[in-house]
């Protein structure tokens, strides 16, 4: 039985996570905190980089105490220390990683360093004895990613945005139209009062035959449509039809990986998954092709650290490790 301790710092939300498990059996998550910052970048429209890595200082000591407390579990008891190596903001990601790293120092324990994205890849899994092979849809605001998955570390690329990710778009479109940052949940919010055929925006590469992304033009059809029907736009409507094509992109690319791939179970996961009509559409899509859907826990879909711990214990108990003198990689690619 092992004991971890991980800390996510890689953009704006502090969150330290302390979980325990054994090679084949479910991992407990004893503890999960995250102080989110999202009011202190509200005022600015986005995340600001030197207050968001100002404010990890100021809160992790304090998280990182609580943790353990809620864990039960005494800093001795730890056999192992994560952190978000990357991809990230720089300043960010140095304060979770510095301070997992010293911890793990002064313990003379095990560091080790996590993507990002593998933590939010793993996390629909979270509460399962093993990671089965499966094809995996990542979407989140810096990131869109399909990849074949046959097991923890053995990942496959089958697709990827060639511009804006999917999450970034709905924070565009959303500052577009004067919506509280961060603007996927509000045009969400918008989207269930409106029309989803108002607007027929387009469903870019939707049925090319490669399985990359792109929302740029979706976002550049709504700023044109602002910009011709000004003051006459619903916004409800609006945000339900930008939506909707969103949606019908990520379902689509996502069945045809799926077929391709000849995998029999589809997960979801990352920021964006936590919107309910993708998850409508991609469980209806998945009961009519025949595919067992499995999606992060509504907790674990934003940024956390108990994915994190989630990814690092498998690694920890895998036998890996990574050294204390290992950098930072804010562009950290997952494959």
């Amino acid at each position: 039985m092992a004991t971890l301790l991980a800390i996510e710092s890689s953009c704006d939300e502090t969150a330290v996570a302390v979980v325990r498990g054994v090679a084949g059996s479910a991992v407990e998550v004893l503890a999960s905190e995250v102080s989110s910052q999202i009011p202190l970048h509200r005022e600015h429209g986005g995340v600001v980089p030197e207050l968001a890595s100002r404010n990890h200082l100021l809160v992790l000591r304090a998280l990182v105490e609580k943790a353990l407390c809620d864990a039960g579990v005494g800093m001795g008891e730890v056999d192992a220390f994560a952190a978000t190596s990357g991809p990230g903001l720089a300043s960010s990601l140095l304060i979770g990683s510095t301070a997992a790293k010293g911890m793990a120092c002064a313990a003379d324990k095990p560091f080790l360093g996590i993507n990002h994205l593998e933590g939010h890849l793993l996390s629909p899994f979270i509460d399962r004895t093993a990671v089965p092979e499966h094809l995996a849809l990542i979407v989140s605001g810096g990131h869109t990613l399909l990849l074949d998955v046959e097991g923890p570390g053995k990942y496959t690329k089958l697709g990827s945005t060639r511009d804006d990710a999917a999450g970034e778009a709905f924070d565009k479109v959303g500052k577009m139209l004067e919506l509280p940052y961060p603007g996927g949940p509000e045009i969400e919010k918008a989207a269930r009062e409106g029309n989803a055929a108002a607007y027929d925006f387009p469903r870019s590469m939707l049925h090319d035959p490669h399985l990359d992304f792109s929302f740029s033009g979706l976002k550049t059809a709504v700023l044109y449509t602002l910009q011709r029907e000004e003051g006459k736009v619903s916004v409800a409507d609006l945000a339900a039809s930008f939506q909707q094509a969103v949606i019908e992109v990520l379902v689509g690319k996502t069945m045809k990986a799926a077929r391709q791939s000849g995998r029999r179970i589809v997960a979801l996961s990352g920021g964006v998954s936590m919107n309910r009509a993708l998850r409508a559409a991609m469980e209806e899509a998945c009961g009519n092709a025949g595919f067992e859907l499995v999606i992060s826990p509504p907790e674990f879909c934003t940024d956390n650290a108990a994915m994190i711990a989630f990814a690092g214990l498998l690694r920890h108990l895998g036998g890996e490790r990574s050294e204390l003198g290992a950098d930072i990689h804010p562009n950290l690619p997952l494959v």
